[in-house]
């Protein structure tokens, strides 16, 4: 028995190894690099090393972004409904927008509005919708929507709970250009825009980059 530096351990041989909080166990052929380090040898280079480390790697990066992706969902589905209407208002000002929050009132379903100057008078002129709720919207409620839309109008509808397929039937359909978002596609939105995010967003949803080292 002995100590071995993990600086002396192939890359494999290292990934091999469980947090020292953890019980774990490791091949025979990891036993014999460790074996080859006691007795002063240089250990043998292992069967496809650097092949398999940058599949370890790719592997473990992709299930870091999948639960990230997963994190992020839960931080939004625990937002009040007012606090969603400044979500979507935030990713669209990060998106470059002048956006604003309509008033409480008879909107006829549009929560946010949008455009490059603030005032409606240059296109894309958006309005959108947000509903934070568990069910999936229908058609009917894509319809009301729509009707709340005019000539040159740009539609955006978010709900969590996501769509059935005759309500995003509904939304391609439409003569008036229509978006639909879910939970998924606004954690995506988040992510990609977080950068220009102002401080209202990242209150409501805070974040923190991971560096990742490349290939």
């Amino acid at each position: 028995m002995g100590k071995v530096s993990r600086d002396q351990l192939p890359q494999k041989a290292k990934n091999s190894l469980g947090s020292t909080l953890t019980l774990f166990s490791i091949s025979q052929e990891i036993i014999d690099v460790f074996t080859a380090v006691l007795e002063g040898k240089a250990p043998s280079p292992l069967v496809n090393d650097r092949d398999a480390v940058e599949t370890e790697v790719e592997l473990l990066k992709d299930e870091t972004v999948a639960q990230s992706h997963e994190l992020i969902k839960d931080k939004i589905v625990a937002l009040l409904p007012d606090e969603m209407e400044e979500l979507v208002a935030s990713i669209l000002r990060a998106m470059g927008y002048k956006a604003k929050i309509s008033p409480k009132g008879p909107d006829r379903g549009v929560d946010v509005i949008a455009s490059p100057d603030g005032l409606g008078l240059t296109q894309p002129r958006i309005k959108a919708e947000v509903k934070h709720r568990n069910g999936s919207m229908g058609a009917p409620a894509i319809r009301s929507f729509i009707g709340a839309l005019r000539e040159g109008d740009s539609g955006l509808f978010i709900n969590t709970g996501g769509f059935t397929r005759e309500g995003r039937y509904e939304a391609e359909r439409s003569s008036i250009p229509l978006t639909l978002v879910d939970l998924d596609d606004l954690a995506d939105l988040i992510v990609s825009h977080y950068e220009s995010f102002d401080l209202e967003g990242r209150a409501l949803v805070p974040l923190v980059r991971i560096y990742w080292p490349v290939s």
